[in-house]
């Protein structure tokens, strides 16, 4: 509540007759428990008598209806809507510290609301960071039309803390301009490398071509998942050989992480090869905790398959507004 209290209201002093963080509250806890759409939110807001109303700010005995929720949510300032998240977001993965010297890695990764596009409008794509500790979206961004991720992502990082904390991404956003704004910000990166980064991606497969030249250098990690039907082995490489032999910004160490998937049922086998770069030194991550903080990284998948499985995200077909940017529970469908 003491972050909904400061989201800029733009509604007109002559317009407002309940205030804004109690419409907002009204909203969280009416998702929370199930309710998505406006006429379900503004439904249960009257189902609870005025104690409820008095706890969540109204001032009135009774709380708005659907239509008030879509004004709101239309014209909401998504900026200052979405800083107050991003600081309880914050606030919530202070107070609750990772386990020893446990690395602190934030996810990124992008999502399309497929739903916003129908009918001719244009789709709305979000850029989200997301904590792997927690599970946390700690900020998002939309990336506007006719560009790409690559534009938005350099955003997202002026609003995260990043000193001690470490950037996972896909091979997408393993440019070196990025790089070294992780660097420039305190941070570190971890970040997959394909075929969009050539010569990078050479210099780390030829090095593990012959891995007893550079023994010395290696450290192994591997892991073996054997639930969900499946037989899942990892085993992570990681190499200090290519300092100082790469310009790439702030490397400290390469590795290549091999994913060995078997079918339980049928013995089939899958087995993938990729490679990625790191800017934490050996001295604070071996390969276990790269391998690791790789694996984190689809955390940010697990948000959103929850976002489009528990709230119906990809269905929403609202396209008015700042509606398709905000966060649950605004991208909802109006006829739900």
């Amino acid at each position: 509540m003491q972050f909904l209290v400061e989201v800029p209201d733009f509604r007109a002093a002559s317009g407002k007759r309940d205030p804004l963080s109690a419409i907002l509250a009204l909203a969280c806890a009416a998702i929370l428990c199930g309710y998505r759409s406006y006429s379900a939110i503004a439904e249960w807001g009257r189902n609870y008598g005025a104690g409820l109303i008095t706890a969540l700010g109204f001032t009135r005995s009774t709380t708005p209806c659907a239509a008030t929720l879509h004004a709101v949510f239309k014209q909401l300032d998504i900026a200052g809507f979405e800083a107050q998240l991003s600081a309880w977001a914050e606030q919530a993965l202070t107070a609750q510290p990772g386990i020893g010297d446990q690395l602190e890695a934030i996810a990124c990764d992008g999502k399309t609301l497929r739903g916003s596009c129908r009918l001719g409008a244009p789709g709305s794509h979000l850029l989200a960071a997301v904590s792997q500790r927690l599970g946390l979206t700690l900020t998002q961004c939309a990336v506007a039309a006719k560009t790409n991720e690559l534009a938005a992502i350099h955003e997202i990082l002026t609003g995260l803390l990043l000193t001690g904390r470490v950037i996972t991404t896909d091979a997408l956003h393993t440019q070196r301009a990025f790089a070294q704004a992780v660097l420039d910000a305190d941070g570190d990166y971890l970040m997959f490398v394909k075929d969009n980064q050539p010569q990078l991606r050479e210099d780390i497969a030829t090095l593990f071509q012959e891995p007893q030249m550079v023994a010395e250098t290696l450290t192994i990690a591997r892991t073996l998942d054997p639930d969900h039907g499946r037989i899942e082995e990892r085993r992570l490489t990681a190499s200090w050989a290519l300092v100082g032999y790469t310009d790439w910004p702030g490397l400290q160490q390469v590795f290549q992480l091999e994913r060995t998937v078997t079918i339980k049922k049928t013995r089939q086998q899958r087995h993938e090869v990729v490679y990625g770069v790191t800017s934490l030194p050996p001295q604070r991550a071996d390969a276990a905790r790269l391998l690791q903080c790789a694996r984190g990284h689809w955390r940010v998948e697990a948000g959103h398959w929850i976002r489009d499985v528990t709230f119906d995200e990809d269905r929403s077909q609202v396209r008015c507004g700042h509606i398709p940017k905000l966060w649950p529970p605004c991208a909802i469908p109006r006829s739900h």
